[in-house]
């Protein structure tokens, strides 16, 4: 199993200077990565430089709380692609699922995909920390009828990140020709193998460098 094109080498950091964007590109490159993760003032940049090594560029939609307009995802989306992206990473709208107002959820999630218009992949972050798991098993439904291409568990900037559980269920729940992503506090070989055992497709992560290298000393920012 080649474990980097299932990773999403990830930086998200509000901080990050153009030099850590070069660099994440650089190592997407050297390791031939899925994909750069980036913010989106970074889409386009990361566009240019990777045009032609087959590595993807994604991008993130109503980042980190997913609490945005329907319009403005779908705007961010149209914009992302029209700067390079060729995956989008959306945070569903939390507290409209957790209030029960399903349709909202529904008709958020497919602002997005209606956006991309088959240009770009559609991951859809559940952010399964702040849900029970009857939440996890609704927004999973939901993705899926709003014709996500995947499934994602965490932004990494909440209050908890990726669990072998939690996977298990969006698996079970999702079946098995959608995609499940796993992000959030990844860092270790260890911690992919329980993942992709449990089911996940996709992993995004910043220690993506150590994963591959099994360098448990190499720095990682995190996500």
């Amino acid at each position: 199993m080649n474990v980097a094109k299932m990773i999403d080498h990830t930086l998200l950091k509000p901080e990050a200077t153009k030099e850590a964007v070069l660099k994440i590109i650089e190592e997407a490159k050297e390791y031939k990565f899925a994909s750069v993760c980036l913010n989106p003032y970074w889409v386009a940049l990361a566009s240019k430089e990777l045009a032609g090594t087959g590595v993807d560029i994604c991008t993130v939609i109503g980042f980190p709380l997913g609490a945005n307009t329907s319009a403005t995802k779908a705007f961010e989306t149209e914009d992302a692609i029209k700067n390079g992206a060729t995956e989008v990473d959306m945070v569903i709208n939390v507290g409209a699922l957790k209030s029960g107002d399903e349709a909202t959820v529904l008709n958020d999630i497919k602002a997005v995909v209606n956006a991309a218009n088959g240009k770009a992949l559609v991951k859809v972050i559940l952010e399964t920390c702040l849900l029970t798991d009857e939440e996890k098993i609704r927004a999973s439904e939901l993705s899926v009828e709003a014709g996500a291409d995947f499934v994602k568990t965490s932004t990494g900037f909440s209050t908890g990140g990726a669990t072998a559980a939690d996977i298990a269920l969006m698996r079970k729940t999702v079946g098995p020709t959608i995609g499940v992503k796993a992000s959030g506090g990844i860092r270790t070989t260890e911690d992919v193998d329980a993942m992709i055992k449990a089911g996940a497709s996709r992993i995004g992560a910043s220690a993506s460098v150590a994963i591959v290298t099994n360098d448990k000393q190499a720095k990682t920012d995190g996500y």
